[in-house]
């Protein structure tokens, strides 16, 4: 039997709610990005709000078996009235976008999501299929109901000859790179984190970075659908193509994506090189970064003229370990970051930290880099001047953090990304390798610029990756060219649990996005990752936003298919509906 979760959130623990409701044990070192417990040096951190964080993570954990430490906490979630039994709560990871739902269905077996879908359809009741719950924007949610696939969690097959690999849509990513091993053969690119479910990385066109390699959804090669509208169907390029192009990036209003078979490549051990540039020196060997190097990222450090530049390429006989040995110790690089940790501790509270502090005062020695800028960003978020120091100490501490490491490509690819956080992800074209258009760069001025001129209390990193182009007509990289696309992130953590502050850091974010919106994406022809986009709630601006879409997507095929796969819009949510709006006719 499929499980319709209850929540009862007052009369569990969360030991008790991982148990039952996680379908497989966390994994030892999760990453920080997904929304669910803290381990101990979390607790320690957040002592003082333990409370709010189990009621959030009890939710969370009735919604996405996530992994163990990660760092969910929503202050908007505190009750003064005890919600009812059936009523569960569901929260993406950084918090910012929930729904209560008393349909959440996690079915077992194919078998039982193809009933699900057909009691809904029937019925014409909303279930929305949800992965992990960490996309940004909470594009998986919907009040009417939801399907998770979290215990469709298999390997079906692998073809070691032909390197591919099928597997249920609700397999995480570290899961899927984990049980390959042994075959020799891994993904071949990975987006920041492992934690998402094959399923939705896919559907809403995630990617890694390196020009010469597409998004994920370019690793796909055939999908088996389950669809309202005409049952369960299994969708490639060599049958039925233009469906499949379309439903490969679908964002899951085509069909609930059941099975995924994955072209995957050999697994490779990859040599990291991390160093600080400029903007100066990176408009020389742009071009150069970019053909030389099978990934490549840059991030960028308002207020400073540091440029952060991580590049992997696979171990050989041209790249190799340098033997440079790093000149600082991690404590070193820590320094800092650390002596303004304890200033601005000084500064904003009056008295100097010392070991004898309450004990919900976390050590700065067992707090990570990313950690401590939460630490520092949550005493005055919003201060144009105090962000400027904790950058300028970021940019220090990676000028101390140069070097090389070498692991498995899916042990490097990946990015502590940091805490709780509204993003914005833009995508548009750059040229090709071959003649690089340089817009990608220039993108990075008008921004750096604007975050100077504006005075926005903006932190780092604005980061910058590149893709190849996809197939995926839905992808905001789709190109019938060569062109590479740039993929550019600003970002505004919510390093705090108090409802007031996380209100007036939403409010700045959306002032920067909007700026950055108005004055850049028409010029660059940019467009937003499907995970992060904001659907407005003006009028004007929707349609504006309608407008746009259309001019980049086939929004009539689209909607055709959808009127088509899922009549009665089941799938769909109030996102999907505004920017999508379906003519009931469409199918005619």
């Amino acid at each position: 039997m499929f499980r319709s979760l209850k929540l009862n959130r007052h009369h569990q623990t969360l030991k008790t709610l991982t148990r039952q409701f996680s379908s497989h044990p966390p994994p030892p070192q999760p990453p920080p990005l997904s929304a669910a417990t803290s381990t101990s040096p979390h607790l320690r951190k957040y002592l003082g709000y333990s409370a709010l964080l189990l009621g959030c993570a009890a939710a969370t954990y009735y919604s996405f078996p996530l992994p163990e430490n990660a760092k969910h906490k929503k202050a908007q979630l505190f009750r003064y009235a005890p919600l009812p039994d059936d009523l569960h709560t569901v929260v993406n990871w950084s918090g910012t976008h929930e729904v209560q739902t008393r349909v959440f269905l996690q079915p077992e077996s194919l078998e039982q999501l193809e009933k699900i879908v057909d009691n809904a359809n029937e019925k014409k009741q909303k279930i929305r299929p949800v992965g992990s719950g960490l996309s940004p924007n909470g594009i998986g949610l919907a009040r009417g109901g939801m399907v998770n696939l979290a215990l469709l969690d298999k390997v079906v097959e692998v073809d070691k000859e032909k390197k591919t690999v099928t597997v249920q849509a609700g397999i995480r990513v570290q899961q899927l790179v984990d049980a390959v091993k042994e075959y020799g053969i891994t993904l071949q690119n990975f987006a920041s984190i492992r934690e998402q479910q094959i399923g939705g990385i896919v559907q809403v066109g995630a990617h890694g970075t390196g020009a010469k390699l597409p998004p994920i959804d370019e690793q796909v090669i055939s999908m088996k659908l389950v669809t309202p509208g005409k049952g369960t169907i299994v969708i490639s390029k060599d049958k039925d193509p233009e469906l499949f192009y379309l439903a490969r990036c679908g964002l899951g209003a085509l069909g609930v994506v059941a099975e995924v078979t994955l072209q995957c490549v050999e697994r490779q051990e990859l040599v990291e090189h991390t160093f600080v540039s400029n903007l100066t020196e990176i408009k020389k060997k742009h071009k150069k970064l970019l053909n030389d190097n099978k990934h490549v990222k840059y991030l960028y450090i308002p207020y400073t003229d540091t440029v952060v530049v991580v590049t992997c390429n696979p171990v050989s006989k041209w790249w190799g370990a340098n033997k440079f040995k790093p000149k600082y110790s991690v404590d070193e690089a820590l320094q800092p970051v650390r002596d303004l940790y304890r200033e601005s501790k000084e500064k904003y509270r009056a008295q100097p930290i010392t070991s004898s502090m309450a004990e919900d005062e976390p050590k700065i020695s067992d707090l990570s880099f990313t950690e401590l800028r939460d630490q520092l960003i949550a005493l005055d978020p919003l201060n144009k001047d105090h962000i400027k120091k904790i950058n300028e100490a970021e940019a220090e501490f990676w000028k101390r953090s140069e070097g090389y490491r070498v692991g498995w490509s899916d042990e490097i690819l990946g990015f502590d990304c940091g805490g709780q956080q509204w993003v914005s992800e833009t995508c548009f074209p750059a040229g090709t390798l071959l003649k690089p258009s340089m817009q990608d760069i220039n993108y990075i001025e008008d921004v750096l610029g604007l975050i100077e001129k504006e005075e926005i209390p903006a932190p780092a990193p604005v980061e910058q990756r590149w893709t190849a182009c996809s197939k995926s007509v839905m992808s905001p990289a789709s190109s019938e060219s060569n062109d590479i696309f740039s993929w550019v992130g600003i970002i505004m953590y919510l390093p705090t649990t108090d409802a007031r502050q996380r209100k007036r850091i939403t409010e700045e974010f959306f002032h920067y996005r909007h700026l950055t919106q108005a004055r850049f994406w028409d010029k660059y022809s940019s467009y937003e990752h499907w995970a992060k986009i904001e659907v407005p709630k003006d009028k004007d601006e929707l349609a504006a936003l309608q407008a746009r879409l259309r001019e980049r997507f086939p929004v009539d095929a689209f909607n055709k298919a959808r009127a088509e796969l899922d009549p009665n819009r089941i799938l769909s949510n109030a996102m999907v509906e505004k920017m999508f709006p379906l003519d009931d006719n469409a199918s005619t």
